[in-house]
């Protein structure tokens, strides 16, 4: 028994995930546990999330005006 990753080790460990979570979890764990080291790796890089857009990537879109109506609004408005 000199180390955690031998080769009996990593197949009980792998039963017991595959008891705890069952077959149709497997592949999305998979997944998010790629994705997180994948996003580590290029933060280490410092390189840009995909889920971040870069600058020029933004919309130009006017900011959102309010729908509530102030006196100051209604002064100068007339009825149709």
């Amino acid at each position: 028994m000199e180390g955690l990753l031998q080769p009996t080790h990593l197949l009980l460990i792998l039963l017991i995930v595959l008891i705890l979570f069952g077959p149709g979890k497997l592949p999305d764990l998979g997944r998010g546990l790629g994705k997180g080291i994948r996003e580590f790796k290029d933060a280490m890089k410092g390189g840009i999330t995909p889920e971040t857009p870069a600058p020029s990537e933004k919309k130009n879109e006017p900011p959102a005006q309010s729908t509530q109506t102030t006196d100051a609004n209604r002064v100068g408005q007339t009825k149709v």
